[in-house]
């Protein structure tokens, strides 16, 4: 698969970051109303977070909130404290102005402008960073090298991953950069109202409780192997923290540090126990794959259990998990992975 390719589908672990685009037309004011205001208290300061490359200490109430890489902007923004400056979306993006539709729809009810938006398509513009004049960069959520964290730790207090690269949950992501904000409590609270969210969906998607769900990247030109994503990865590891059972291949591979591995097609047997596939591209996938005399051999190709999520779509977007798109898209999520297997 290209390189470019899995950065963008790829996981949410190494996506380096094609989340961006090549410019920015977005608005550019950095002035304190369009960051909008810290409701957090003075005395919830100073708070340490430990990260990956050490901690980091907040001696004040931030109120110039900065973010980088994927999604670290939506808990601010859930909270609701608009960021002077977030990453610029390009996959996934709906209408090309470098913004999820789940974010335009909370900027419009906090009746803010589109922050400045960085364009990280070739790795963080610390000057454009920079010039929004921030006290606090969050980035919980990310593969920030310590090159990355040590450049921005000098533009102001910066938040790292906590072990994995690209392997936040969404609730550690909330966690982490809440109590960076000073609203550890307020954290707690979304993260509660969106596991509670979540659960409903998926007690409405009965169908898919009991399955054994692989996630997948395949590609289209190339039947050769099956990429698949291990629990290292937000979304695998999104539907193993509901409870779904783990596919035998994934067990196999409990200890891999990747969060991507491949399968030759000769090798198929390995995916015998698999419920459901899930992979990007359309609808053209189910039929291409099942009349391949190796990958449709597999029990779940042959009965077309293949959730296909449109390739570079909003909802493709939102099977990584995170405080807007959940609210946003949860159920049609679940919809579209139940679909192949109540054959609706």
């Amino acid at each position: 698969m290209p390189t470019s390719r899995l950065l963008a589908l790829g996981a949410a672990a190494v996506l380096a970051l094609s989340l961006a685009a090549c410019s920015s037309t977005a608005p550019t004011s950095t002035d304190d109303t369009a960051a909008g205001s810290n409701p957090a208290s003075d005395d919830a300061f100073p708070v340490t977070i430990e990260h990956v490359y050490g901690e980091t200490t907040i001696t004040e109430k931030p109120e110039r909130v900065a973010t980088v890489a994927w999604a670290n902007h939506e808990v601010p923004l859930a909270l609701g404290i608009v960021p002077v400056g977030m990453s610029k979306v390009a996959w996934g993006d709906d209408d090309d102005n470098g913004v999820l539709p789940w974010v335009e729809e909370k900027l419009d009810e906090l009746g803010a402008e589109t922050p400045v938006l960085f364009d990280e398509a070739d790795g963080i513009d610390f000057e454009a960073v920079a010039d929004t004049n921030p006290d606090v960069i969050l980035a919980s959520y990310s593969g920030l090298t310590q090159e990355d964290y040590d450049t921005l730790s000098k533009i102001a207090p910066t938040i790292a991953y906590p072990e994995v690269a690209w392997g936040t949950s969404y609730q550690d992501m909330i966690t982490m950069n809440a109590t960076a904000l000073g609203l550890a409590d307020e954290g707690a609270e979304l993260v509660a109202d969106l596991e509670s969210q979540t659960q409903d969906a998926l007690d409405a998607h009965p169908a898919l409780k009991d399955a054994k769900v692989l996630f997948t990247y395949i590609d289209p030109n190339d039947f050769s192997q099956v990429g698949f994503y291990t629990p290292i990865d937000t979304r695998p590891g999104f539907l193993l923290d509901l409870g779904l059972p783990e596919p035998q291949i994934l067990k196999d591979n409990a200890d891999a540090t990747d969060f991507y591995l491949t399968v030759s097609a000769e090798e198929v047997d390995k995916f015998d126990d698999v419920d459901l596939f899930i992979t990007y591209g359309d609808e053209s996938m189910v039929a291409a794959l099942q009349a391949d005399p190796l990958l449709g051999k597999i029990p779940a190709v042959a009965q077309g259990q293949i959730a296909i999520l449109p390739d570079a779509t909003p909802i493709a977007n939102s099977a990584n998990p995170s405080p807007l798109s959940i609210p946003w898209g949860i159920d049609e999520y679940f919809s579209i992975l139940e679909a192949p297997l109540t054959g609706k």
